[in-house]
């Protein structure tokens, strides 16, 4: 049952149920998702993850723990080994001097933004973000009881790719901005904020107090030879406001696992701790186990990975460049190309229509903000023969509408 559904059924209940909750709008990629899951022959390219399953290596690991009886409670910032192991990961990246302390291992990237909003966002305050953006960055400060500005990114014909007016981020800030919360790399559209920016925005929130909350978990998807996107993590101290998500779904393709961290100012670990209790307790054990595993031996899986979406987004770029009535920003990272569709103005209905008429499965560019209105979002981290099927069907779609 929807929850129009449910509200129409039993409307004194329904208006039990906090305003703010209520006026979320439900996920339009789950809902062409879910129109989608379980029909024959379609080309499913609306979530952000990989077609291939988490590599042997990793499930293995967590396998051998389960055996082992790795089934108990864990520590909420989560077990020492894994949490040693991503200080090192990171320090190995970013030539930084993390230690353990400055690492909270969270249940996904997800449960790391809610963590990390919940320790420093009260009910009226602030928070400043870019958009088109993933719709869960903008829910969640708005469920806590915040105000949520977005500062358009815009597609450049000159510059090439998507880009942010910098000068618009902070002039969207005032006196009751509490935090800066930034996707980048960004999913949909593949901005990444280049290092230069990083350091005037942390310049800038440092004289204004404001919290910077990065949310990196397409770090290591870039394509311009480097290992990993510019990040925030080398400029964080311990006298600084900021705090970066990350996530093993994007690079180790463990979308199912629910595995994230936070890497923050040892000081306040403790604070962040102390709300993992009360949102999820701990991440499994036999989880973080596998967790390990990815960080030690995974950099091939990593690398391979992406020279493989390398060569599925330039199949893709080219056949979307072809195509008349197609408008594709660059994009430096990720794994998705957004794409505007010349005439769509409803890309839900778009999307639904293109699904049930050819088997392609996208999504519609309005579950990222008003920003998105027109544009598609396809997610590249398949094969490059599943690119041709969805590109063939766009195409003959195209044709006919």
């Amino acid at each position: 049952m929807s929850s129009a559904d449910f509200a129409t059924r039993s409307p004194f209940v329904h208006q039990g149920i906090r305003q703010v909750v209520r006026d979320i709008t439900p996920s339009q990629i789950r809902e062409v998702a879910h129109l989608g899951m379980g029909r024959k022959n379609v080309v499913p390219l609306w979530f952000g993850e990989p077609d291939q399953p988490t590599p042997e290596f990793i499930r293995k690991a967590a396998m051998d723990a389960l055996a082992a009886g790795d089934t108990f409670y864990q520590p909420n910032a989560g077990i020492a080994p894994l949490r040693e192991a991503l200080a090192g990961y990171m320090n190995g990246l970013y030539q930084t001097a993390l230690t353990p302390d400055n690492v909270i291992v969270t249940v996904s990237g997800l449960n790391a933004i809610m963590v990390t909003l919940q320790a420093v966002l009260a009910a009226g305050d602030h928070l400043v973000t870019t958009a088109p953006i993933w719709p869960n960055i903008v829910a969640i400060p708005r469920v806590l009881g915040a105000d949520v500005s977005t500062v358009p990114l815009r597609a450049d014909g000159e510059k090439g790719g998507w880009q942010l007016d910098l000068d618009a981020l902070f002039a969207a800030c005032g006196a009751n901005t509490k935090v800066i919360l930034l996707n980048t790399p960004n999913n949909p559209t593949g901005w990444m904020m280049p290092a230069d920016d990083q350091a005037r925005l942390v310049e800038f929130a440092d004289k204004h107090g404001i919290w910077i909350i990065a949310d990196e978990v397409y770090a290591r998807l870039v394509y311009n030879g480097q290992d990993c996107a510019p990040s925030f993590v080398p400029l964080m101290t311990e006298n600084r406001r900021i705090m970066v998500i990350n996530s093993f779904s994007k690079a180790w393709a463990m979308t199912g696992w629910r595995l994230g961290w936070i890497t923050a100012p040892a000081a306040i670990t403790g604070e962040l701790e102390k709300l993992m209790e009360f949102n999820v307790s701990c991440p499994a054990g036999f989880i973080q186990q596998a967790g390990i595993v990815a960080l030690h031996d995974g950099e091939d899986f990593v690398v391979s990975s992406r020279n493989r979406y390398a060569r599925s987004r330039k199949v893709l770029v080219e056949r979307l460049s072809n195509m008349p009535r197609i408008m594709l920003p660059e994009a430096e990272a990720a794994f998705y190309a957004f794409f505007k569709v010349e005439g769509v103005s409803d890309t839900l209905s778009f999307a639904k229509n293109l699904l049930l008429d050819e088997g392609i499965g996208l999504a519609p560019g309005e579950a990222f903000g008003p920003e998105g209105a027109g544009y598609i979002r396809a997610c590249y981290a398949v094969s490059e023969a599943r690119i041709h099927q969805a590109m063939d069907g766009l195409e003959r779609f195209l044709a006919r509408n």
